[in-house]
């Protein structure tokens, strides 16, 4: 009697595992399609610049401020109150070169990414670029501007193109993509070593001081450049002991355009507490012109 109620039980116990194991694979199956189908998904301009910035590991840390920075100094549709204003902020001073009136709600293309992509990776140092041109079938596509941060992508492998020789600039970028983009980015900045800067032309930095008000002091870095398409500007701020270091790089031309030979002033302000010393810092590597 007791092998006949056995065997029910032993049956009913078989067909509950068998039907957890389907639910089971059922559900990896769904799951594991939910994240093919999201890497698909194209990209606003707030998730791909927190994306850059968490993914790159990219902060402020070393930039003491007089007044807490908000988004909206530096950018006029990104809200405050916003969960990624901090990360745009960060995107500032970090030469992503992102435009002050960026919708975060917009696309983003795979020109635009990589824009940002190498203006970072020329704020991280000044590296040696070998002068190759690679041919871009589509490149009549390409914005005035970028071609020469995606030619710079090309030879670092950060980017690819396709079997007919195209990138695809005005495609919004994916997920997938965007994260494919970084992790090389990643390896590129980890594997390859910074030349040091040539600034040899723009070297006669000078720094001045005028009172702003009681409490704050203006400084004004100054140097000529051959032409009014190099620029100059702030990087950082170290203060220490009465004394505000100033740190500062200088901006290269936009290789896109063509420039007047005329010696031109540049200049770049930052503000101080007035009980405070402003002196030149180490010049930061050189960047490239952000559009």
């Amino acid at each position: 009697m007791r092998n006949v109620m056995k065997k029910p039980l032993i049956l009913l116990m078989l067909i509950a595992v068998f039907s957890m194991g389907i639910s089971g694979s059922a559900f990896a199956y769904k799951e594991n399609k939910q994240s093919k189908e999201d890497g698909k998904e194209s990209l606003n301009a707030s998730t791909a610049v927190t994306m850059i910035v968490k993914g790159l590991d990219l902060n402020i840390d070393n930039i003491k401020f007089i007044k807490k920075p908000e988004a909206t100094d530096y950018y006029t549709k990104v809200k405050n109150n916003s969960s990624y204003a901090e990360d745009f902020i960060i995107a500032q001073y970090n030469g992503l070169g992102i435009a002050k009136d960026i919708n975060p709600s917009a696309k983003v293309t795979r020109e635009q990414f990589a824009k940002w992509l190498f203006g970072q990776v020329s704020h991280k140092g000044n590296y040696a670029w070998i002068e190759i041109f690679q041919s871009v079938s589509d490149a009549d596509q390409v914005t005035d501007g970028y071609m020469d941060s995606i030619q710079k992508l090309l030879i670092a492998k950060i980017v690819s193109l396709d079997s007919k020789q195209r990138f695809y600039p005005k495609s919004y970028i994916t997920r997938a993509e965007a994260a494919d983009m970084i992790r090389k980015t990643l390896t590129f900045i980890k594997n390859t070593k910074p030349e040091t800067p040539d600034t040899s032309d723009l070297n006669q930095v000078k720094i001045t001081s005028e009172k702003e008000t009681d409490s704050v002091t203006r400084v004004i870095l100054s140097t000529l450049a051959p032409h009014s398409g190099y620029g100059l500007e702030i990087t950082g701020i170290q203060f220490s002991k009465g004394v505000a270091t100033i740190q500062y790089r200088v901006v290269q031309p936009d290789p896109d355009k063509m420039y007047m030979q005329v010696i031109t002033e540049l200049k770049a302000v930052t503000y101080i507490p007035s009980d405070y010393k402003a002196v030149l810092g180490v010049v930061k590597p050189t960047a490239h012109f952000q559009g």
